[in-house]
C-alpha cells in the first residue's frame, strides 16, 4: 500500500490552478498523461480531480470505480467496451462500474474520481451538445444542467456568460468548482482562462465578470463529497 499524499487538499481555502502552465505526468499505463488538480489519498487509487490526455492508440487496464466516475470529455474520442463517447459528452458512471477504457484517436478529459459516491447514483451519458441552453435568474447566464437529482447536494451544470455579463458575488455554498471551458474570467484576483479551474470553500463567493464571453463547467454543493488533507481515509 503506498503512502497517501495530497494537492490542494485544503478544503477550508481557495483553489486555483491554470493547466496551461502545469506538466504533463505519465500514468502507469505510458500512453495516457494526467494534470491533477485536486488529490488526496494514495496516487494510483486516491480522489482525484485532473484533466487527462490520451495518445491516439492508447488505453488503460480494466478498473474498477469506488465512490464512482466522472468525465466530460473535451476532444476527440474516449471508448470503452460500453462505447464510443465524443467531445461534448458527459459521463456519470455510479460505485460498482468497471471498464477498460482507450481511445483510437487520442483524446482530452476533465475527470472527477471518487466524488460520485452511493450505489443509488444513476448511471448518465449525456451529449451536452444536444441540450438547449436555458435562461438562470442571473442576467447574461444561461445554463445546462448535467446533474441535479433529490437527495443529492452536488449540482453539476455547464453555464454561458454572454459577452460583458456581471451577475456580482455568486455565493458558494457548499463549496463552488469552476472549470473554463472556452473564454475568460475576470476576476478581483486575475484573470481565469480557457484551462483554469478553481474550487472555492463553503462561505466563499465567485466575484467575476467576462468582458468576451465565456463557457464553464461547474459544480456546487460538493465540498462535503470531497476528502481533506488533514484527514485522509485509506483508499486501497
Amino acid at each position: 500500500m503506498g503512502d497517501s499524499t495530497a494537492q490542494n487538499g485544503d478544503l477550508g481555502r481557495r483553489a486555483t490552478m491554470d493547466t496551461r502552465t502545469m506538466e504533463w505526468v505519465a500514468s502507469p499505463s505510458g500512453t495516457v498523461w494526467r494534470k491533477r488538480l485536486h488529490l488526496v489519498g494514495q496516487p494510483e487509487s486516491a480522489q482525484v480531480t485532473s484533466v487527462v490526455r490520451y495518445e491516439p492508440a492508447s488505453s488503460f487496464p480494466a478498473h474498477d470505480h469506488p465512490e464512482g466516475e466522472e468525465i466530460l470529455v473535451l476532444e476527440g474520442v474516449f471508448s470503452d467496451e460500453h462505447g464510443d463517447w465524443p467531445a461534448g459528452t458527459h459521463l456519470l458512471n455510479p460505485e460498482g462500474f468497471r471498464h477498460a477504457p482507450f481511445s483510437k484517436a487520442g483524446c482530452l478529459l476533465f475527470v472527477k474520481l471518487r466524488q460520485y459516491p452511493g450505489l443509488d447514483r444513476p448511471s448518465r451519458k449525456t451529449d451536452v451538445d444536444a441540450l438547449d441552453w436555458k435562461a438562470t435568474d442571473r442576467p447574461g447566464i444561461e445554463e445546462k444542467v448535467l446533474f441535479d437529482e433529490p437527495g443529492f447536494p452536488d449540482v453539476t451544470r455547464l453555464e454561458r456568460w454572454r459577452a460583458g455579463a456581471a451577475p456580482g458575488p455568486i455565493e458558494a455554498a457548499g463549496g463552488l468548482e469552476v472549470f473554463v471551458l472556452e473564454g475568460a474570467l475576470e476576476t478581483p484576483d486575475g484573470t481565469l482562462p480557457a484551462g483554469s479551474w478553481r474550487r472555492m470553500p463553503d462561505g466563499d463567493a465567485l466575484e467575476a465578470t467576462s468582458a468576451s464571453g465565456c463557457v464553464l463547467y461547474v459544480k456546487s454543493g460538493a465540498i462535503g463529497l470531497l476528502r481533506s488533507a488533514d484527514r485522509v481515509a485509506p483508499t486501497g
